[in-house]
């Protein structure tokens, strides 16, 4: 990670300068606002849009209109993007703020895939019953969400977007991704590192199973900051790292097999889709690449700053970019 942490401190120091506070009920500390900035690229895992994480999504490009939509208005630090398929609509994570503060401030937009904003905090951690700090990558289970925030996991109700409980992730410094598995659960990576983003070793993915219990699936350095986290058919674990830049699976009984290195490292969310290929976002390439983990990774998106953790519209074939530091959401055609 030592080769990121400029790039990360100065992500930071940026997101800080343009914060502010806010009061809230029931004990709430003070909450940061992110200044002006953008970010692209959002990941959950193989099948996660159907909410089962057994397979990934086919793509009808025959949905896709011409003009692709992009967002931007009152998005902060978006993360993450997750497509909501039952719903048709794209649901976003907005840190607002610091990837750390426990500032309860983070929220989740709706967006629709025409182009608008349906509703900017369709769940807010600034209401008086909702603590959300800062959030990250999200699964859907049934009518569940569930939302990576610092060290716990939290439910939401996917109608209402009504609080329904939190999981804590005991041992956990800084939970990223989350990606639906074929038996109720999910499971979430750890990319363990502090507030000056230097890793701390514990290097993790964690298992919720559907009555909530946490198992660790695999806890190693050798994870090299895992990000984004997709679950293949098999149950096998597609992980792509931060730290390392590569791609890796780790394997039923929780054990990282050889990693392969993308053309560019800072790898943040993943996708799968059908046929084998995945999407892999990279911070350092400013790029989302597709290929197949063993073969050859090409980029389908360029010229991007700080893709985040990536969703794809199934229905419309699109690929959805948070823009972490520019505050949007960007949208490209990606081929069936």
């Amino acid at each position: 990670m030592k080769r990121t942490i400029g790039l990360a401190l100065a992500l930071t120091a940026a997101l800080a300068g343009g914060c502010k506070k806010k009061d809230k009920d029931a004990g709430a500390g003070a909450g940061t606002a992110a200044g002006t900035g953008a970010g692209t690229a959002a990941g959950t895992a193989a099948g996660t849009a159907a909410g089962t994480g057994s397979a990934a999504p086919a793509i009808d490009a025959a949905a896709a209109p011409a003009a692709l939509p992009h967002y931007m208005d009152g998005l902060a630090t978006p993360e993450s993007v997750l497509y909501d398929a039952a719903n048709d609509r794209y649901l976003v994570a907005n840190i607002n703020g610091t990837p750390f503060a426990a500032d309860d401030n983070g929220f989740i937009s709706e967006l629709s895939p025409d182009g608008q904003i349906k509703k900017l905090k369709f769940i807010d951690g600034a209401a008086a019953d909702v603590t959300l700090n800062a959030p990250k990558g999200m699964a859907i289970v049934g009518g569940t969400l569930y939302v990576a925030d610092i060290t716990v996991v939290r439910q939401f109700d996917l109608a209402t977007g009504a609080a329904k409980g939190e999981i804590k992730v005991d041992g956990a410094a800084f939970l990223n991704d989350v990606a639906a598995t074929a038996d109720g659960g999910v499971v979430v990576t750890d990319t363990s590192v502090d507030e000056k983003f230097a890793s701390l070793g514990n290097d993790a993915i964690y298992k919720i199973g559907a009555d909530g219990k946490v198992s660790t699936v695999i806890k190693d350095k050798a994870l090299g900051g895992p990000n984004g986290v997709a679950v293949a058919a098999d149950g096998t674990l597609w992980v792509v790292s931060f730290g390392s830049g590569e791609i890796a699976a780790v394997d039923a009984k929780g054990v990282k097999q050889p990693g392969q290195k993308l053309p560019k490292g800072q790898l943040d969310g993943i996708e799968a889709l059908a046929g084998g290929d995945y999407l892999v976002s990279s911070w350092e390439g400013g790029a989302v690449f597709r290929g197949k983990p063993g073969g050859e990774w090409k980029p389908v998106a360029e010229n991007l700053k700080a893709p985040a953790d990536i969703g794809v519209d199934s229905k419309r074939g699109w690929l959805l970019i948070p823009l972490f530091t520019e505050n949007m959401v960007h949208t490209a055609a990606i081929a069936p």
